[in-house]
């Protein structure tokens, strides 16, 4: 005989069996009183009104007392819930959540990215999103400021479409500021709860290195992972002003901008994440796809994904206890 049942056996709501004690306490009384006879009682309640008042049997010789305290212990138990083996169910897992956060300075208009940087940039936001599946995405745009495009979403489309028209001339103040971007980013996972959450940065640098550095390192603490995607190339191109004009220094020289490569690694490993050029964009995809976040096993899919949960056989009870429900309710019976 296996025993394992009876190991396993136990209450799921073992505080309705409270309701067992006023039970005996009812039966213990009932056996002492003479409610079932004349009693007392005769002096308070008319001769024929009290023969209407009795839980009796109504001239059959049964009494109902049997049945109601059967019903109600059956009752306390179902209540209780009755468990002996688990049953599997579909599990849940939180959606992973990416905020991105796309570089509009006035250098990712240079063109040594065909067309030029900021739109490349762009293409790499589109093959995320088209990865995302059912992750919630968040995008902020920054330059001197932060602007936050989409809050945390599974809206991949609507992303897609405020996407399109973003480039660095839209930008209220030029500048290069990385930081504040950092710190959006955090206010939306956190007012999503989704502490665990990934940080794309799409950039080709920024000018305030040691802030940066700092608010990467305290996402990172945070259990937030802050990654790198360069956008450029370390050969540069010339950088182009509001006009169009290329920008020139003191002496008349165009200035070249390049994308600063160690500069985004620091970053990149001060967020525990990974550096990567546009070329190792799918190696990224992939590692953000491995992220505990997302993946519930990594040996089951989604869709296959289980949890053992006890079940509830407090119902077997059920189909006796309607029938002694209706057994006391017949007519002649109560």
């Amino acid at each position: 005989m296996d025993l394992s049942a009876v190991h396993d056996f136990h209450f799921l709501h073992p505080a309705w069996l409270l309701a067992l004690p006023p039970l005996v306490a009812l039966a213990v009384w009932s056996s002492r009183s003479r409610l079932a006879h004349d009693g007392t009682w005769t002096r308070l309640v008319d001769g024929h009104l009290l023969s209407l008042l009795r839980l009796s049997a109504g001239g059959r010789g049964r009494s109902p007392w049997l049945l109601v305290g059967l019903g109600w212990m059956l009752a306390v138990l179902a209540l209780a819930a009755p468990s002996w083996e688990r049953a599997p169910s579909a599990g849940y897992r939180a959606p992973a959540a990416w905020v991105l956060l796309l570089d509009l300075s006035p250098s990712m208009d240079a063109a040594d990215l065909s067309p030029d940087r900021a739109t490349r940039a762009r293409f790499a936001i589109a093959d995320l999103l088209s990865a995302a599946q059912d992750a919630r995405v968040a995008l902020v745009a920054f330059a001197g400021e932060s602007y936050t495009v989409t809050p945390l979403t599974t809206d991949v489309a609507t992303v897609r479409t405020l996407l399109q028209p973003l480039a660095p001339g839209l930008m209220p103040e030029a500048g290069h500021q990385l930081a504040p971007a950092l710190a959006e980013a955090w206010q939306l996972l956190q007012g999503a709860n989704a502490g665990n959450g990934q940080v794309i940065v799409l950039s080709d640098g920024f000018d305030d290195e040691q802030p940066a550095l700092l608010a990467a390192a305290s996402l990172a603490k945070r259990g937030v992972t802050v990654h790198v995607v360069g956008i450029g190339t370390e050969s540069g191109a010339p950088e182009r002003d509001a006009s169009g004009d290329f920008v020139r220094d003191e002496r008349g020289n165009i200035l070249v901008t390049r994308m600063r490569t160690a500069e985004l690694e620091r970053l990149a490993s001060a967020g525990g994440g990974r550096f990567v050029t546009l070329g190792g964009l799918a190696e990224l995809i992939a590692t953000l796809h491995a992220a505990p976040s997302h993946a519930i096993d990594a040996g089951l899919s989604p869709a296959d994904a289980r949890v053992a949960t006890w079940r509830n056989d407090g119902v077997w009870l059920l189909p006796p206890l309607l029938l002694l429900a209706a057994l006391v309710a017949r007519k002649g019976w109560i």
